[in-house]
């Protein structure tokens, strides 16, 4: 087809080649980088109108946006953080655009009262404003909240009085990803600050935090720093932990989204003492620590065990050589977590630790004495993940016994469970707010082998009464940065099978599912393993009579957008449709934008040849090849997006526009775009209009009916 003939929108097409380390590598679409430039304006508008004149013809609509509405409408609670005999959570209720936080207190009459604290729509109204993190002071009278406008994640910092509901602090910018820890009493907090403007090379703001002592009220000229030695050498991300008692500083730090930890700890008192190292970048380890109620240092860290295992020390000796093994690695789970419990009030109970873990990504609670000594388990509604589990603080003595713990599964909303230690039993403690009718579906967990002969594992939704032969399929993964893909109550996949259709989730290396080995084994030189793993779950599928590749659809976004654009860049033949969101494509230039360099530890660096050729051996951007028959095609990106920035797609969508060998009709390639949202919340009614869109794109394509 000549581009006068093209139906997508002109893309000029540069004689550009760069040549990098003995590398020819073509970037026609350079252009496109740049969202000011005219031609990407132009280009940009022309796609928009295209995109919604297809999108908006899809059959199926209404239909699917009144069931993703009504399993949406299901709502969600959190497990309550108790605080002085305060419970504060958060909830979503039917209607709600965002989850609000509430405080469940003793009222006035001894009966308990609930009432909403914050509310982001009464913030922002028209639905922009996200809540990025909530933590309230140890006594229960303060709540530290931090917000966003419009996706881009500059989160700003509030202190709300409790009581009242107002704010007894001026708004603290610059606290993206900044960890927040109270001292006791509420009148101080340990938080994280990005540095102010002018402080470091212009465009590098992002990458560099510092740790500030703050009182509450005053100005923040007057915060006091924390440092150390080695503490804000190369460390780009940080945590803060305060001891219960106030006594004890820990602070983590790691460089980018490396999975090592260093780790300080410093006495604390009027000042803040001398930051003594646990762990260096050198040790090679992940580590989390705090200071339990017990005085004792914990340490949950992959050192020497790459599922985890859990020692302790004091505070005053914290280094390596004094740590103390108190529960061993599990060969088959992950330690994702650890609790402490209380025994209930006149009980002759011990204490006890309760460890969560994920055995193939699917939770397991552990009870141990505090010597390690094995006391039994938690028993789980059933196959599914634990999402926060909670106990009852110092000064609620009355709840000690318990344990609460956010749940879901595949086709249960999200719910707080309570383990009652003296009955033994779980039992729910609140449903999701709202009624929904979940579809009639059955669940499994699938085994199945890997190009290199590697054991793999994928949830697979089916419909009860599944008809004979093959229906349209929906996969989806991640596989990277250590992240669990664990089974949870997701609608978009329900609303799929419930129109006849087959989804599947699955566990691919380079994820957590298994350990950090599991990560390793996809990622860096390694990350080809993770595009086998999904192109072997699909053949399993067909394989199986489950479905054809003519009905086979991925859909992944971020860093599983990656994932399907080398999936529908290596295997064209085996997707039939492609739903691409936020994603990274070019793999050469990534490090070069947003927050790119932080990510290199992950995939390597085009600054090293021998990395840059692993870059080079999948970069979806540099693998599309003219006369190719590929899926079709739709990109989502988010123009306030800055983790990932959208130019990534739109290269890669007009490089498919220009080389595809199929009917612009039956595989086309489109991209969505969308304004003020970005990277992560987004408001319900967005989640609705962008699932919508995806899901009546998939099904057009691979057969399934939604009328």
């Amino acid at each position: 087809m000549s581009s006068s003939d093209s139906p997508y929108p002109s893309a000029e097409r540069l004689d550009l080649v760069d040549h990098l380390h003995g590398y020819d590598i073509p970037d026609p679409y350079r252009w496109l980088e740049d969202p000011a430039d005219a031609r990407t304006v132009a280009w940009s508008a022309a796609q928009d109108e295209l995109t919604a004149a297809r999108l908006t013809a899809l059959p199926g609509r209404d239909r699917l946006a009144a069931r993703l509405r009504g399993l949406l409408d299901a709502g969600s609670v959190s497990a309550p953080l108790w605080r002085a005999g305060k419970a504060f959570l958060v909830r979503r209720t039917p209607g709600q655009e965002h989850a609000v936080v509430l405080v469940r207190e003793p009222g006035p009459d001894g009966t308990t009262v609930e009432r909403v604290l914050l509310d982001p729509m009464a913030l922002d109204p028209d639905g922009l404003t996200t809540l990025d993190s909530w933590v309230p002071d140890l006594e229960g009278h303060r709540l530290a909240y931090q917000v966003s406008r419009g996706g881009d994640e500059n989160s700003v910092l509030h202190v709300m009085d409790v009581a009242t509901g107002e704010l007894v602090e001026e708004p603290i910018d610059r606290c993206r990803y900044s960890d927040v820890a109270w001292l006791p009493g509420g009148e101080e907090i340990v938080f994280v600050r990005k540095v102010a403007d002018g402080e470091v090379p212009a465009g590098e703001e992002n990458l560099h935090r510092r740790i500030w002592r703050h009182r509450i009220g005053a100005d923040t000229s007057t915060d006091v720093l924390i440092d150390g030695p080695g503490l804000y050498e190369d460390h780009n991300y940080y945590g803060v932990h305060v001891s219960r008692d106030g006594r004890w500083l820990v602070v983590g730090a790691n460089v980018g989204t490396a999975r090592r930890d260093s780790v300080w700890i410093a006495a604390l008192g009027e000042t803040v003492g001398e930051l003594v190292p646990i762990l260096t970048q050198a040790d090679d380890v992940q580590a989390g620590a705090w200071v339990e109620r017990d005085g004792l240092l914990y340490v949950l860290t992959t050192d020497g065990a790459p599922r985890r295992r859990l020692c302790v020390t004091e505070p005053e000796r914290p280094q390596r050589e004094h740590w103390r093994e108190l529960v061993a690695e599990d060969p088959d789970s992950v330690l994702e977590g650890v609790r402490r419990l209380e025994p209930a009030p006149g009980s002759c109970d011990e204490p006890l630790l309760v460890l969560v873990r994920a055995r193939h990504a699917v939770a397991e609670l552990a009870l141990h004495a505090l010597d390690g000594t094995p006391r039994g388990t938690v028993p789980l509604p059933g196959t599914g993940s634990v999402a926060g589990v909670t106990v009852a603080d110092r000064d609620t003595p009355a709840e000690h016994g318990r344990l609460w713990l956010g749940w879901t599964d595949l086709v249960t909303p999200y719910q707080v469970q309570r383990y009652d230690r003296a009955t033994g039993e779980t039992v729910l403690a609140e449903a999701a707010p709202g009624e929904v009718d979940v579809p009639d579906v059955h669940t499994e967990q699938v085994e199945f082998t890997s190009a290199d002969g590697t054991t793999v594992r994928m949830f697979v939704i089916r419909p009860t009464r599944a008809p004979d032969g093959p229906v349209p399929a929906l996969v989806t993964g991640y596989g990277g940065f250590a992240i669990t893909r664990e089974p949870a109550y997701t609608p978009s996949a329900l609303t799929w099978v419930e129109a006849g259709g087959v989804y599947a989730l699955v566990s691919l290396r380079g994820g957590g599912e298994e350990g950090e080995a599991w990560h390793l084994a996809g990622n860096r030189g390694s990350k080809q393993n993770v595009f086998d793993d999904l192109h072997s779950a699909c053949e399993r599928l067909v394989a199986d009579g489950v479905t054809t590749p003519s009905q086979l659809a991925i859909m992944g976004g971020s860093n599983g957008g990656l994932l399907v654009g080398a999936a529908l860049t290596q295997r064209p033949d085996l997707y039939r449709a492609v739903v691409c969101s936020a994603p990274l494509l070019d793999m050469v230039r990534y490090e070069n934008f947003s927050l790119g360099r932080t990510w290199n530890d992950e995939y390597g660096t085009a600054d090293d040849p021998t990395e840059l050729g692993w870059l080079l051996s999948y970069s979806p951007y540099h693998h599309v090849h003219t006369g190719t028959t590929y899926p079709a095609v739709l990109f989502t990106v988010f123009d306030s997006d800055t983790r990932v920035d959208p130019l990534h797609a739109r290269k890669t969508c007009a490089a498919l526009q220009h080389a595809t060998a199929g009917d612009p009709d039956t595989r086309p390639v489109l991209i969505r775009r969308e304004t003020d949202v970005g990277h992560a919340g987004r408001s319900v009614s967005r989640t609705v209009a962008l699932s919508v869109d995806q899901l009546a794109f998939l099904a057009a394509h691979t057969g399934l009916e939604l009328t």
